[in-house]
């Protein structure tokens, strides 16, 4: 495989952390996945003290407005909607969604993260020079 498609596949092939939260009329329910940036799957998801067993999937609720995304590098953030699916229970990104993201998280992360950027190196300082003694 040349370098360019290796380059390429692996681009396909990331798998990047997400924050997701369901907007509800009173209600934010926030959970964890993770978002495939090929296929706009998003799997691996962590409800954060929210029962769904017992509640249930947050898009079938009678309250349920929208659900978001943000994807994070250091302390910047792009923020993305996201659909949910209330018959399968699935959340994904659209095709449209996932194009524009792709294009916004490249910038994300082609930056350095501000933390990085706050630690900036030392200068070291040079030892004074004498001045001869005539």
């Amino acid at each position: 495989m040349a370098p360019d498609n290796e380059r390429e596949k692996s681009l396909m092939d990331l798998k990047l952390p997400i924050v997701i939260v369901d907007e509800l009329a009173d209600t934010l329910v926030k959970s964890t996945g993770i978002l495939d940036f090929a296929s706009g799957e998003i799997t691996e998801v962590r409800y954060q003290g929210y029962d769904v067993e017992r509640n249930g999937f947050p898009a079938r609720d009678a309250d349920y407005d929208f659900t978001s995304g943000t994807l994070s590098n250091g302390t910047k953030e792009v923020e993305f909607g996201i659909r949910a699916d209330a018959m399968a229970a699935r959340y994904s990104v659209t095709p449209d969604e996932l194009l524009e993201l792709k294009g916004r998280a490249a910038k994300l992360f082609a930056a350095a993260p501000a933390a990085a950027a706050a630690v900036a190196p030392v200068a070291k300082k040079t030892p004074a020079r004498r001045k001869p003694v005539a």
